[in-house]
């Protein structure tokens, strides 16, 4: 099922999404809540409930009368107020290419355990319009990911158990201001400024049950569920990134185990996957470089248009939009 979180009279409301109308859930039945916030908690006790209401829009027995049509609807992000975000570094592809263009060796830790980071999970949003400041646009960059939503509390989740934990799954474009990013990682701190002012998923949240067609092994050596799902990426309709997120190395699964050795992990924390093989401008610029000296750099600008496609998980677009200011923290640096 796809569940969606959209604006209704100044409020987030929470709905299935069938055939591009939206179906408010506390409508349906009375035992639903209107807001992902208010579901997770219950998420186990609720979900076959969730499963009737998605049977019957299914078969026809609950009409289109019953909804509103997606395209007249504000669409918001499937959780607009995650409790927290992670996002992890799990396609050995754009790690390995990175590091070449950079012209260093691959780094044997990546094979030995998954590594993350946090990011600002008070800067997501959903489709639409996407504010920056005029620093950001300094190497604008997209990151095409897909990301999970943990539905329950849990601790030290062993990789063979971490599925079950997992709500769904979503697009995500992990944002990224790359001159921002790089002068601060020279600190060696980890990323801040350079990724805390944007990060988009959605549009919709859908549950693993209508994924399971598409399941496929994990790598060899892994542990957990992996997905056949094509993810591509259109900026102004021009394609320039493909994978698969079944190239993932380390599994979502095994991502949870690292993330909850000795931490409480909460329904509503969002786990990206990091980037795919040739998913940013960062790997593909570098790539062009290493093979033509002469490769002009692509970078985002105000008003380009990013479309992020995954096989079963919808499309998800996003304006580039700067502000209406001169302010630049680059313009405060010392010397």
């Amino acid at each position: 099922m796809k569940l969606v979180t959209y604006l209704r009279d100044g409020n987030e409301q929470l709905a299935f999404c069938h055939e591009d109308y939206l179906f408010d859930l506390d409508l349906l039945h009375p035992d639903l809540p209107n807001t992902m916030g208010m579901l997770l908690p219950y998420w186990d006790d609720l979900f076959p409930v969730l499963q009737q209401c998605d049977t019957a829009l299914l078969d026809g027995r609950i009409g289109r009368e019953r909804g509103i049509s997606l395209e007249s609807a504000t669409v918001l992000a499937p959780v607009p107020f995650p409790t927290s975000c992670r996002d992890g570094y799990a396609f050995r592809q754009h790690v390995a290419a990175a590091r070449r263009n950079r012209k260093v060796e691959m780094i044997p830790e990546f094979d030995q355990f998954p590594t993350f980071y946090f990011t600002n999970h008070h800067s997501i949003q959903g489709p639409g319009e996407v504010l920056l400041m005029p620093d950001h646009f300094e190497k604008l960059d997209f990151e095409l990911e897909c990301a999970i939503l943990i539905s329950k509390t849990g601790r030290n989740i062993p990789a063979e158990q971490a599925d079950d934990y997992i709500a769904g799954l979503m697009i995500m474009n992990d944002l990224s201001a790359r001159r921002l990013q790089m002068e601060e990682m020279l600190l060696n701190l980890g990323p801040a400024k350079g990724k805390d002012f944007a990060t988009v998923i959605g549009p919709w949240l859908v549950t693993l049950d209508e994924l399971e067609h598409l399941e496929i092994p994990a790598k060899e050596g892994h542990i957990g569920k992996s997905w056949n799902m094509k993810m591509t990426c259109k900026v102004n309709g021009i394609p320039v990134s493909e994978g698969n997120l079944g190239d993932m190395d380390w599994t979502f699964a095994e991502i949870i185990e690292r993330c909850s050795y000795g931490v409480t992990l909460h329904a509503g924390d969002v786990i990206g996957s990091g980037t795919v093989g040739t998913g940013c401008f960062l790997e593909l610029n570098g790539t062009g470089k290493l093979n033509d000296p002469d490769y002009p750099e692509q970078w985002l600008q105000p008003g380009d248009v990013v479309e992020m496609e995954i096989d079963g998980l919808g499309t998800l677009s996003n304006t580039m939009v700067q502000e209406d200011t001169g302010w630049s923290i680059l313009k405060r640096k010392h010397k």
